[in-house]
């Protein structure tokens, strides 16, 4: 067991061996339906953080099925964080505080938990002499309902949290680093461009960061409508009267044959806690940024759905036409240059890669970098062998390498057990760490001159404005 006794209480942990203890499930904050966080500022009876806390109520998604989530606890009140520290951190003076990597899972801001095996963060403790934090937050309609960001304010309470609590599990609240994939990587750019964060986070590294789902007020209020006639209620406040089953149901409803599926539940703009222009925002605040994004994301998705992998030639144009128009024909053969024999379903998946995480990460960054705003951009290009290589480097891939968790359950499974992938993990984890730690990373700042962005693979490469074609076509897209 581990103890650690501060002015909010006393939390009993789990020391788990190799000079690591974890405290899991510490509740951070309550929060009655549609209703912001309270946060808990102390604890009357010693805190059980033995094991998980409760999920957000959720409609499971890919990562909850395969690596059996989905039987984890449910509850409104899921507010919950899980801590790993050096041992002997606990302990620790005011000059060994070690920095602290505060992590936000993914999950389209509808399906999700920090509990999931893949986000660990004991192996991160112990190749970089960290302290990680990871924590769950609202999700679906719970978090996310017309342009209340309960969720996105449950991340700030959490980082309030830890301002208050960290010293005592070792960790230096002057030193924080956002970090988060998918939905999480949103987040993590959305909290670096809220005024609610200021002082409470040092630096920010954003995974795929699936930014086209922050939504306008005018998207939040159809998502809005659409959910109250599945829900059959006519006002917010005849929801608050629905079960959680009948909540659930509902948002299963919600993503059936819906146009706007990526925002019927995720953070509204100029909604409570965010600023209505998040790349401004985000570039004025000064926040250190690393941005990074996969080669294949769409992949993940058009591998997995049997109707999209098995679409030809004359299908795939119809989803270039819906998207480009008169420049259909120009949009494939631009990509038939630049992705050599893919599969029809690969090609959409390829413009759909960068429609949805490569052209708004670039415009992102390149807001940034006209304001000076320190900014690193990196690709992950490194393809799994599973199934034939379906995936490619698809969506999600790079997380077990950015923690360093290959052997954690399911990892194999999605990428395939070859030795190489221990070099990429060894890169990619030591790069986090290194930033967490000293704010530097081993290559240069994107600027609008060079544009310099790392390549991630079995070898790394500093790339010169990598596909600068797409670049300039998705620059007067998007």
């Amino acid at each position: 067991m581990a103890l650690v006794t501060n002015l909010s209480g006393s939390f009993n942990g789990n020391d788990i061996g190799a000079d690591v203890v974890e405290f899991l499930g510490i509740q951070f904050a309550t929060a009655d339906r549609f209703a912001d966080p309270v946060d808990i500022l102390s604890y009357q009876k010693p805190v059980d953080a033995r094991t998980f806390g409760p999920q957000s109520p959720q409609v499971p998604g890919f990562m909850e099925e395969i690596l059996d989530t989905k039987k984890l606890p449910v509850s409104e009140q899921c507010l919950n964080l899980n801590i790993w520290a050096p041992s002997d951190a606990i302990s620790a003076q005011a000059s060994e505080l070690r920095p602290v990597l505060f992590w936000i899972h993914g999950g389209a801001y509808t399906n999700g938990t920090a509990a999931t095996s893949w986000y660990n963060g004991a192996s991160l403790v112990r190749r970089g002499d960290v302290v990680v934090v990871s924590i769950n937050y609202r999700l679906g309609p719970f978090g996310f309902l017309g342009d209340d960001n309960f969720g996105t304010l449950d991340q700030i309470s959490a980082l309030r949290w830890v301002q208050r609590n960290i010293t005592a599990f070792g960790g230096d609240p002057k030193n924080v680093t956002i970090f988060g994939e998918s939905a999480g990587g949103s987040s993590v750019v959305a909290l670096t461009a809220s005024h609610l964060t200021v002082g409470l986070i040092k630096r920010a590294w954003a995974m795929s960061p699936s930014l086209r789902q922050l939504r306008t007020k005018a998207q939040a209020a159809i998502a809005l409508e659409q959910y109250l006639g599945l829900a059959k209620c006519q006002s917010i406040d005849e929801l608050r009267s629905l079960t959680i089953e009948e909540m659930i149901k509902a948002t299963e409803l919600m993503f059936v044959d819906v146009e706007n599926y990526i925002s019927t539940f995720t953070p509204t703009l100029g909604g409570s806690g965010l600023s209505e222009n998040v790349n401004e925002a985000s570039a004025n605040s000064g926040v250190p940024l690393v941005v990074g994004t996969n080669h294949d994301e769409n992949r993940l998705w058009t591998a997995l759905h049997p109707d999209s992998a098995s679409i030809d030639m004359a299908g795939a144009l119809v989803f270039y036409e819906k998207s480009f128009g008169a420049d259909a024909k120009f949009m494939w053969d631009t990509y038939c240059e630049h992705r050599k024999d893919l599969t029809a379903s690969q090609m959409v998946a390829a413009f759909q890669t960068d429609q949805n995480f490569r052209a708004p990460a670039w415009k992102l960054c390149e807001k940034r970098s006209n304001q000076n705003a320190p900014t690193w951009m990196y690709w992950f290009t490194w393809p799994t062998p599973v199934f034939n290589g379906a995936f490619g480097s698809c969506h999600a891939l790079d997380i077990p390498f950015v923690f360093h968790n290959l052997d954690a359950p399911g990892v194999e499974l999605f990428t395939g057990s070859d030795p190489e992938r221990e070099q990429i993990a060894d890169r990619l984890s030591a790069e986090v760490l290194s930033f967490a730690t000293t704010g530097e990373v081993s290559w240069p700042q994107y600027e609008t001159t060079s544009r310099a962005t790392l390549q991630v693979d079995k070898q790394n490469f500093l790339l010169k404005d990598p596909e600068p074609e797409l670049r300039n076509i998705w620059t007067n897209l998007v």
